[in-house]
């Protein structure tokens, strides 16, 4: 036989070896979400590698016959044909003459070994690894007609090996749904590499932490309300309708524990246009809905958005009035509050890596951004202020600081019992 068709029968093994490879190694390492995406944007070839990519038992043994197959063909037809040829050459050198026959095999079987990695092994692997996606299309349809021509030798080997593992114990569905860390891992990849921007990742996480957080720890606690009292002159109420920027008010009678109703700004506007006399609260007062403070932030999301005013009334377990909640206060814990824009936005770091925050801040987010380690009582409280209080085991006063995690904790402002701001710097080890 030629040495020229030996080589180019040679050569066309290597990259046989390569093809397989490639193959392989795209359909293992192709997301699934994005062979769906081309899948349902009609893509030729995606349904077919999104299937083969879905059940790996269904080529992986093609692809392992096809690599063993043609490595034991290369071994043999290089060893045999191209380790004779290099036998003649080393005959002519006088010192290498007696060992000719063997040096002519180990130098054929190195240099088939360096091509075959090369160009059978490690550039196809890279370039699968590069796009999995757009090669697991190319490659998809040749490897389903290749497993369906090998299928009785493929079923015999798939046969066998499953018969070898359950020897190792039994077999169990490997594939699994990606877990919110792993989710959580690639939102930090993606910010990395570009391809979300930081205020992108911070919505996603936060929509991740909602689920988790019960309606208290988003709602305007009973302390931070502006209600009305029932029986005040009709003046009182007109002046604290005209000072407050939102439309909805709690109406109390007495204190803020004794929960009337709620009022809409518009309705009492409408009473005092058509000039009636009379209470201008109590035709107009309507009743909330009602729910417990343990439900979660997106079950209460859902109620809210079935009910006529968008508001509700949270109680605890003993019935005591904590404070309401509206879908305002979701879109809120979702997207940041749209008020805050001085030093407490703290997505970007300061280059000081000194913050100052509102005692209100949600804890879970000040311990993702901090990178704090578990926290103490953690979920008996919801706010930066109520992370001190369980740190100083003691009613905060101005001026109190604390350590944890690294950082320092420095009440800076008080409203009355309540937390109002706190300095937040990096711990510097002095």
């Amino acid at each position: 036989m030629p040495l020229i068709l030996q080589l180019a029968i040679l050569a066309l093994l290597v990259l046989l070896n390569g093809a397989f490879a490639l193959a392989e190694l795209a359909l293992v390492s192709s997301r699934r979400a994005m062979l769906t995406l081309m899948e349902r944007q009609g893509l030729r070839g995606a349904t077919r590698a999104r299937m083969l990519a879905d059940d790996p038992q269904s080529f992986l043994p093609t692809t392992q016959f096809g690599i063993t197959l043609i490595g034991i063909l290369t071994g043999v037809f290089g060893g045999d044909q191209l380790g004779e040829r290099m036998q003649g050459p080393l005959r002519h050198i006088p010192y290498l003459a007696p060992y000719a026959g063997p040096l002519g095999v180990i130098l054929t079987v190195l240099a088939i070994t360096y091509l075959t990695l090369v160009f059978g092994e490690l550039v196809p692997k890279q370039l699968g690894l590069r796009h999995p996606e757009r090669l697991a299309l190319v490659v998809a349809g040749p490897i389903a007609v290749l497993a369906k021509i090998a299928g009785p030798a493929i079923w015999l080997l798939a046969r066998t090996t499953d018969l070898v593992l359950r020897l190792f114990g039994p077999t169990r569905d490997d594939r699994r749904g990606v877990s919110e860390e792993e989710l959580k891992a690639m939102l930090v990849e993606g910010a990395e590499t570009g391809v979300l921007e930081n205020e992108e990742r911070d919505i996603i996480e936060r929509v991740l932490r909602l689920a988790d957080k019960p309606v208290r720890a988003i709602m305007t606690p009973r302390t931070e309300i502006v209600w009305i009292d029932r029986s005040a002159p009709r003046e009182d109420i007109i002046a604290r309708l005209r000072s407050a920027s939102h439309s909805r008010f709690v109406v109390c009678d007495g204190s803020v524990d004794n929960v009337a109703g709620i009022i809409l700004a518009k309705d009492v506007l409408d009473r005092m246009l058509d000039k009636r006399e009379g209470p201008i609260i109590s035709p107009v007062l309507r009743q909330p809905m009602a729910i417990p403070d343990s439900v979660s932030a997106l079950d209460a999301l859902d109620r809210l958005k079935a009910d006529e005013l968008g508001m509700a009334l949270v109680f605890d377990e003993y019935g005591s009035f904590e404070g309401v909640v509206t879908a305002a206060d979701v879109l809120e814990a979702i997207v940041g509050d749209a008020e805050d824009t001085g030093p407490s936005s703290y997505i970007e770091p300061p280059a000081d890596s000194v913050y100052e925050l509102d005692g209100l801040t949600p804890v879970d987010e000040i311990k993702a951004r901090l990178h704090l380690p578990n926290l103490p009582n953690e979920g008996s409280y919801h706010t930066l202020g109520g992370l001190i209080l369980a740190l100083l085991l003691r009613p905060a006063a101005k001026g109190d600081a604390i350590m944890f995690g690294g950082w320092k904790f420095e009440v800076v402002e008080m409203d009355g019992r309540r937390i109002e701001r706190v300095k937040v710097a990096k711990a510097t080890g002095d």
